[in-house]
């Protein structure tokens, strides 16, 4: 009943509001979705850093032994 009311006082018929109502309700999951993706491929990106780099020696996170040197 409200999609017909709605889609009298625009002037359209009930089911292309309906279906337009529907496409706007999917992309914005869809845009979700490609969002999510995007940060899952980014992450792991980013993870296979992880224990990329070797130091020669032990480092500290002492901040006054690493201003001495």
């Amino acid at each position: 009943m409200a999609i017909q009311q709605q889609a009298a006082a625009i002037g359209i018929a009930p089911e292309c509001l309906a279906a337009r109502l529907i496409e706007q309700r999917f992309s914005q999951i869809s845009d979700l979705l490609v969002v999510e993706a995007d940060w899952e491929v980014a992450r792991a990106r980013f993870e296979r850093h992880f224990g990329a780099l070797s130091l020669d020696k032990a480092t500290s996170l002492d901040n006054e032994r690493l201003m001495q040197t």
